[in-house]
C-alpha cells in the first residue's frame, strides 16, 4: 500500500549514556515500555496526505526504475543538484557502474497509478544522461556526492580487487553534461564521500575490508582531499588508526568489537590481523561548522571523530543496548509475532549511514542501527580441499568459509543465568549473535549475548553519550502496521522471515527542517519503509509517520520500493515544487522515488 499513517505519539523517556570511560560500555535503560497489542490485519491504500491526525502531509510524486530487466542493484546511493534539479544514482546493476542523472523539475503525479494492493509501481521520470564511470576510472562505484559552491560532483571508486587503494573520480557539472577532471588515490574500498559544506574537503570513509580468503587485510582508514580556489588536491591525507594498535583490551572493554582472526592459517596464509586492520569505516558526516567528521565504523560498533583542524582522529566507543529494557521478536520460526524482553541479551548498535545536526549550538550525531556481521567465503573444490586450506565449512553455492563471527544462539552453550529460556527455535535459538564476545572467562559457555543491529535510531551528543533511543519502537509500529507480513524480507513476502537477523534492518537515514522543525527520516532495508521521527530537541523526540510503497500481501509477488539504501533530502527553496522531497534509491527494486513532504 502507498502510505499509512500512525497517530504521532511521544517517545518514553530518556536514554542515559554510555560512558568513554565505563567498565563495559552497556546503555542504562529507558524505563518502562508499554505492552505491546495484538498485530493488526493490513489494511488498505488511503488517501495521501489525507489522514487528520499526521503532523506533516507525505505523497510520492516522482518514481523511476533503472533497469527493469535487472533491477537489483540498480538504485543504490542517489544525490541531488539544486542547479539543475538534477537527481544523481548510482547504477551498479550492469558489467561496468554508471551514474545515471534525472530531471527533477517536472512531476505528472496522474502517471503514478496505484495497483490492487494500493502500490505504484509506474513511473514519471526518466534517466536522461548516463555518466560512463569506466571510461576514466576503473571499478566499482560505492559512493557519490555534489558541491554546490564549485560545481563537482565526487564518485567513491572501489578497485578490483577490493584490497587495492581505490580512487575518488571528479567532474565538473556546470555545463550541460558532467565533465571529467581527474582521480584521486584514497584507501582501500572508499565506501561513502562527501563535501564539507563549504566545499574546502572532501572526506572519504574507506572500509579496508580483507580479502574473502583473508590473505590480505588492508587498513581502514579516511582521506582527506582538500580543494582551494576550486582547485582539487592531487593527492589525498590519509588519516589511520595505527595508534590504537596497543589499545585493543581497553576499547573491547568500552564497546569496540573486533573479529579476532589472528592466530589462523587460513588458505596458505598465516592471518595477524592488527586493530588498524580490523576498523572499518563506513559512513562519513561533517558537522555545520565543518570542523569535524563523524564516521560510522559499523562492524566494530564504533565511530570516528575527525578534527578537520588538524587531521587528527579519537575513537568513540558505542556500548550496547540492553534488550532486557525492550522487547524484540527473535525467530522467524516461532509462527508470528513474539515480542519479548530478554536479560542477558545486548545489541550492538553497528550503525550504517549517520547524520548529524546542531541544538543549542551543540554537535549531535544520528545513527541507523542496521547492524553487520563478518562472513568470508574462498573457492575451494571440494569439502576435502575446503578442509585441507584451513577453512571452517564447506557450501557448494558460496564455496570455503574462511571467516564469520555469525552463530544462531541454539548452536551455543549458554551460562546458568540463561535458564529461563528455550534455546530452540520457538524462543531465542533462532537468533543471530556474535561470537567474539560474550564468554567473558573462555570456559565454554556464554554468560551475554550480543546481537547484530539495535533495531532503532539512536541520537548521541559529541561525548559519545545517549541523548535519545527509539528503543523497540520500529519493531512494534511496524507490527501493527504491517501485521502478519511484519519483519517482511526485501525480496520476498513472507512474513517473521527477518526476526531472528536484525528485524526491520533500519539503514538508510536522512535529516531535513520542514517550517521550523527538524525530522529524521529513517528507511528500514527489509520493509522497505520509512520512519519519521520529529527530533527538533534531541531531549524531546516524537514519532511522527511512517510511510512506504511497497505490496505485503504473503504469498503475492512482491512490488513497490524495496531496500532504501539511500537518501537525500531536498529543502523547499531547491525544490521544483516550492515543498520539501525526499529522494530515495531502493536497491532491490531498482527504482528511485521522491516523497513530497510539507506541513499540514
Amino acid at each position: 500500500m502507498l502510505k499509512r499513517s500512525i497517530l504521532a505519539f511521544t517517545l518514553l523517556g530518556v536514554l542515559s549514556g554510555c560512558s568513554l570511560d565505563g567498565d563495559d560500555g552497556k546503555v542504562g535503560a529507558q524505563g518502562p515500555v508499554g505492552q505491546t497489542g495484538a498485530a493488526g490485519q493490513n489494511g488498505t491504500a488511503g488517501a495521501d496526505g489525507k489522514d487528520a491526525n499526521a503532523l506533516l502531509e507525505i505523497k510520492l510524486i516522482g518514481r523511476a526504475v533503472l533497469n527493469s530487466e535487472s533491477p537489483e542493484g540498480a538504485a543504490e546511493i542517489v544525490a541531488y543538484h539544486a542547479a539543475k534539479q538534477w537527481i544523481y544514482a548510482i547504477n551498479s546493476s550492469g558489467e561496468k557502474a554508471v551514474v545515471n542523472i534525472i530531471p527533477a523539475s517536472e512531476f505528472d503525479t496522474s502517471a503514478l497509478t496505484k495497483n490492487s494492493e494500493g502500490v505504484v509501481t509506474n513511473t514519471n521520470l526518466t534517466s536522461v544522461i548516463t555518466l560512463e564511470l569506466h571510461t576514466h576510472t576503473p571499478g566499482d562505484a560505492n559512493s557519490i556526492a555534489i558541491d554546490e559552491n564549485n560545481q563537482l560532483l565526487a564518485v567513491a571508486m572501489a578497485a578490483k580487487p577490493k584490497t587495492n587503494k581505490g580512487q575518488v573520480a571528479f567532474y565538473d557539472i556546470s555545463g550541460a553534461t558532467p565533465v571529467f577532471i581527474k582521480n584521486v588515490e584514497v584507501g582501500a574500498l572508499p565506501d561513502m564521500v562527501t563535501f564539507s559544506h563549504d566545499g574546502k574537503k572532501v572526506v572519504v570513509a574507506n572500509e579496508g575490508e580483507p580479502s574473502d580468503d583473508y590473505s590480505v587485510d588492508p587498513e581502514g582508514s579516511i582521506s582527506v582531499i582538500d580543494i582551494e580556489n576550486a582547485e582539487i588536491a592531487n593527492t589525498a591525507t590519509q588519516i589511520g588508526f595505527s595508534a590504537y594498535n596497543s589499545k585493543q583490551a581497553e576499547l573491547e572493554s568500552k564497546g569496540v568489537v573486533f573479529a579476532n582472526p589472528a592466530g589462523r592459517t587460513i588458505n596458505g596464509n598465516a592471518i595477524n590481523t592488527s586493530v588498524a586492520m580490523d576498523l572499518e569505516p563506513e559512513y562519513v558526516t561533517i558537522s555545520k561548522d565543518n570542523r569535524f567528521a563523524y564516521v560510522s565504523i559499523q562492524e566494530n560498533n564504533a565511530l570516528a571523530v575527525v578534527d578537520l583542524a588538524d587531521n587528527s582522529v579519537e575513537l568513540m566507543p558505542l556500548g550496547f543496548k540492553d534488550w532486557s529494557s525492550y522487547k524484540l521478536d527473535a525467530s522467524d520460526k516461532d509462527g508470528g509475532l513474539n515480542l519479548r524482553s530478554y536479560p542477558g541479551l545486548y545489541g550492538m548498535y553497528q550503525p550504517d549511514t549517520i547524520a548529524n545536526y546542531t541544538w543549542k549550538g551543540a554537535n549531535f550525531i544520528v545513527t541507523a542501527n542496521e547492524g553487520d556481521g563478518r562472513e568470508y567465503f574462498f573457492d575451494a573444490e571440494s569439502e576435502a580441499d575446503c578442509n585441507a586450506k584451513g577453512g571452517l565449512d564447506y557450501d557448494k553455492d558460496d564455496g570455503c568459509l574462511a571467516y564469520t563471527d555469525e552463530s544462531r544462539v541454539k548452536k551455543l552453550a549458554l551460562a546458568h543465568n540463561f535458564a529461563y529460556l528455550n534455546n530452540d527455535d520457538n524462543d531465542i535459538g533462532r537468533l543471530k549473535v556474535t561470537t567474539v564476545k560474550g564468554d567473558a572467562d573462555k570456559d565454554g559457555l556464554y554468560e551475554e549475548l550480543y546481537t547484530y543491529g539495535a533495531r532503532s535510531f539512536t541520537i548521541w551528543d559529541s561525548s559519545g553519550q545517549v541523548v535519545f533511543d527509539s528503543g523497540d519502537q520500529i519493531e512494534r509500529i511496524t507490527a501493527s502496521v504491517h501485521g502478519s507480513a511484519f519483519n517482511n524480507d526485501e525480496d520476498t513476502n513472507e512474513g517473521d522471515t527477518r526476526s531472528d537477523a536484525k528485524g526491520p534492518e533500519p539503514e538508510a537515514l536522512a535529516l531535513g527542517k520542514i517550517g521550523d522543525r527538524t525530522f529524521a527520516f529513517v528507511g528500514l532495508e527489509r520493509m522497505g519503509g520509512v520512519m519519521v521521527y520529529d527530533i527538533s530537541n534531541p531531549y524531546n523526540v516524537t514519532f511522527s509517520d511512517y510511510f512506504y510503497n511497497r505490496g505485503t500481501v504473503e504469498g503475492a509477488d512482491i512490488s513497490g520500493d524495496l531496500a532504501p539504501e539511500g537518501m537525500a533530502f531536498i529543502p523547499a527553496e531547491k525544490s521544483a515544487t516550492g515543498e520539501a522531497l525526499l529522494v530515495i534509491g531502493n536497491e532491490i527494486s531498482g527504482s528511485i522515488a521522491v516523497w513530497q513532504i510539507s506541513e499540514k
